[in-house]
């Protein structure tokens, strides 16, 4: 009898631990058998799980996980007493940060490793997370093939004016530019979009990857052209408690006339910002919607006018538009968010049909409107799955 063999898809945040698990099918890959988290790492933590259905296949108390090492040892044990994995042959990690480097997947060595750490002070709120995923598996299982998929790389295709900031060239040289983010997601969506454009190989797309991180890419051909996030995931659109673009001298005003240290700034524009901030009350787009609290009305006000203004930009970067695309938590889920960035744009020729629309249809303009307008959910996962699965052919 064949034993199952299967490959695992890791995204290691501050306090968790995302997974899912594709059993090998010949060549290829399997549909997804299951995904699920180690959340609350050092705090209450606990794993979860779900099958290919999202039936809940664990849901129980994980003790004495007070490490991300721990937390792949708890999954790890749990994975092994699983019947349906099998051998796992090799794992692949999401990993925010590639550099200048890095423009497509790689397997994981000493080299890459220590790439990943120089990369550190470029992403703080994830790559630390990322490499301790790593390293612990490493632990684990020496031999392993470990892949690294980078959510910059599919951005390197951006032209060089795109990428350069107005700074001293002595700064630009130091590996300051812009490097965009979300790029597996945007690299899933480019592959959507082969399959539903009728000139795909022509066609200029808008992409809305909007969620509790949100960013805007600008697609030619399937190519990066442009894109929202810059040197950090701080830049660009208004987020769930990010702030997204700000005058730069609001930073120093902050240190200079009102005594905060870079720390409380840091954690006010990362994590007390966005959607939370502005509406005081949530980060969650759901309960924003639903609430009649004014400042709720004004954080969405301000989300929309965020996007619309974003995507003004991006579109005159590529000399007009074919395609405007909605991905993620938010642009998947939010019809009305949909519906009014879809009506700021109505002098480009937009028009949504309204029920397609709220049934969060694949396309949802008419077949008058001049851009087609899609809702195309994302899977980073199976990006991730697809490259360690190529990769660990090698």
């Amino acid at each position: 009898m064949t034993m199952t063999e299967s490959l695992l898809v890791l995204n290691a945040g501050s306090s968790s631990i995302k997974f899912a698990v594709y059993p090998l099918a010949g060549d290829g890959l399997g549909e997804r058998s299951m995904r699920g988290q180690v959340a609350g790492i050092g705090q209450s933590p606990r794993l979860e799980a779900s099958d290919t259905h999202g039936r809940s296949i664990a849901a129980e108390a994980a003790s004495a996980v007070n490490t991300h090492g721990d937390a792949l040892e708890r999954l790890l044990a749990w994975l092994d007493t699983r019947g349906d994995v099998g051998r796992v042959i090799a794992a692949g990690h999401r990993v925010v940060h590639g550099g200048e480097k890095y423009a497509a997947p790689v397997r994981i060595d000493d080299g890459v490793i220590a790439d990943l750490q120089a990369l550190v002070p470029m992403a703080r709120l994830h790559q630390p997370y990322e490499i301790d995923a790593i390293l612990a598996l490493r632990r684990r299982h020496a031999a392993l093939c470990q892949v690294a998929c980078f959510d910059t790389a599919f951005h390197r295709t951006l032209p060089q004016v795109a990428q350069q900031f107005p700074l001293p060239r002595a700064v630009i040289d130091s590996g300051v530019r812009r490097y965009g983010f979300h790029g597996l997601s945007y690299a899933y969506v480019a592959g959507k979009l082969e399959q539903v454009l009728v000139n795909p190989g022509e066609a200029r797309a808008v992409v809305a990857h909007l969620g509790s991180g949100s960013s805007m890419c600008a697609m030619r051909g399937g190519v990066s052209q442009a894109t929202t996030m810059g040197f950090t995931v701080l830049d660009g659109l208004m987020m769930g408690t990010r702030s997204g673009s700000i005058d730069p001298g609001i930073v120093f005003y902050l240190i200079q006339e009102r005594g905060m240290d870079v720390q409380r700034v840091s954690d006010l524009l990362y994590r007390h910002s966005g959607l939370l901030g502005v509406s005081g009350v949530t980060s969650d787009m759901r309960e924003l919607l639903a609430s009649a609290h004014p400042h709720a009305r004004e954080a969405v006000d301000l989300y929309v006018y965020s996007v619309v203004r974003e995507a003004g930009a991006l579109i005159a970067c590529l000399g007009g538009i074919d395609a405007l695309v909605f991905t993620a938590g938010i642009g998947e889920h939010a019809a009305p968010v949909r519906q009014r960035v879809c009506e700021a744009l109505a002098w480009l020729g937009i028009e949504v049909d309204t029920r397609a629309n709220a049934q969060h249809a694949l396309c949802i303009s008419t077949g008058r409107s001049r851009v087609s307008v899609w809702v195309i959910p994302t899977d980073e996962e199976l990006v991730i799955a697809r490259a360690t699965r190529s990769l660990a052919s090698c």
